[in-house]
């Protein structure tokens, strides 16, 4: 995928942009946001009660089977309703979304996303905490609760410094790590470029363990490309300036790359109403929104 050479800079009071996201936050949630957000993310409870016998009806899933097993009928996991919910936002911090041919990178967009994310949390009462993911490594914030506490670690993670255009490795997600850091089946949200890949080791764990869901960001080029004839761009994947011609064969090629991340995409997130993609036009509250809207209870 080409990209431009600019590498984008967040502005620098991290706080500042925080307090006019979060009146914007304020503001859906009080509207039409609250009641989606929490169906998204709460759901049925999540804390195990005890064990009842299963009657018909019950939904399958919360059988024990070792406790059936051993008593000769079906006997089932009972819960209760949590009074919070724990979202654990997982930055992939890549070259590629350094990506942006118009005024914002892609990056700066899923930052935002971000943002107003645990800025939700933070108005629902919930606990919240982030992984940064780089190529050279990943930092921890724990989840927290509170407005304070919530906004502090948001602001760590609009400041954290974005990697190299140069280094080309995959960022390194702790997914094994990820059980230390938040409670089984609390909300895990991954936040990337989702660049073509082999399901990471350690996916099929989280998936089982937590609820998971996916955040991406487009660009505009990255759907279509530019009909602009010849030009060049700077690859910051590849490290390196390219030329495009506007050939039928990169068009082919742009078509195939697209397909392909889609196939990574979906297999990473089976399900239409776990996943949102972002164009970098459009409005990230505005997306949330629909995300939320669509989500099933």
């Amino acid at each position: 995928m080409a990209a431009m050479g600019t590498t984008p800079v967040l502005p620098t009071a991290p706080l500042a942009l925080l307090r006019r996201l979060e009146w914007r936050v304020r503001g859906a949630v009080e509207s039409v946001l609250g009641g989606e957000y929490r169906s998204a993310f709460r759901g049925r409870g999540m804390e195990f009660d005890q064990v009842v016998k299963y009657e018909f009806g019950d939904d399958v899933r919360d059988i024990d089977w070792n406790v059936t097993a051993r008593l000769g009928e079906p006997y089932r996991k009972k819960f209760v309703e949590e009074r919070e919910v724990t979202v654990l936002v997982v930055f992939e911090d890549t070259p590629s979304l350094q990506f942006g041919s118009g005024a914002q990178s892609k990056r700066e967009a899923l930052l935002e996303l971000a943002g107003l994310l645990m800025l939700l949390g933070a108005v629902n009462r919930d606990r919240v905490g982030f992984v940064h993911a780089t190529p050279q490594g990943y930092s921890v914030c724990p989840p927290v609760r509170g407005r304070g506490a919530i906004h502090h670690a948001a602001a760590q993670l609009f400041g954290a410094i974005p990697p190299p255009l140069t280094d080309v490795v995959r960022a390194e997600i702790p997914w094994k790590q990820l059980r230390r850091i938040a409670p089984r089946h609390g909300i895990v949200v991954w936040l990337g470029d989702f660049a073509p890949q082999p399901v990471p080791e350690g996916w099929l764990v989280t998936q089982r363990r937590f609820q998971t869901r996916g955040f991406r960001v487009d660009d505009p080029w990255e759907r279509e490309l530019p009909d602009a004839g010849k030009f060049a761009a700077y690859d910051p994947v590849s490290g390196r300036l390219v030329t495009l011609e506007n050939s039928s064969a990169e068009r082919e090629a742009h078509a195939a790359w697209r397909r392909e991340r889609e196939n990574t995409w979906k297999a990473l997130f089976p399900s239409s109403t776990s996943r949102l993609v972002v164009d970098t036009r459009e409005s990230r509250l505005d997306a949330l929104m629909r995300f939320f809207r669509a989500t099933p209870v």
